[in-house]
């Protein structure tokens, strides 16, 4: 059972150790603009058509959200691997 929970204690404060790297600005500015590339380009190519033709649902902007959260997390995890990296 003490094993268990010191597993849990490891993962919690690796966990904030990646948040704290995610939110540090460096990083963040350059994860957002990634994503915000990426998740226009993403858009257009994938749902343009239908938004230049009117025929956005609700579930044309989840996909468009969707478009920009994808490079968001992974931009996020290459920054986590470097970081990682970097230490080892």
């Amino acid at each position: 059972m003490a094993l268990r929970a010191a597993g849990r204690i490891v993962f919690a404060m690796e966990l904030r150790a990646a948040l704290a790297t995610c939110r540090q600005p460096s990083n963040l500015r350059r994860t957002l603009t990634i994503a915000l590339v990426v998740g226009c380009i993403l858009s257009i190519i994938n749902q343009g058509d239908v938004i230049a033709h009117g025929d956005a649902t609700g579930g044309t902007l989840l996909k468009v959200c969707l478009n920009f959260v994808v490079p968001f997390v992974v931009s996020n995890l290459g920054v986590l691997t470097g970081d990682r990296t970097t230490r080892a």
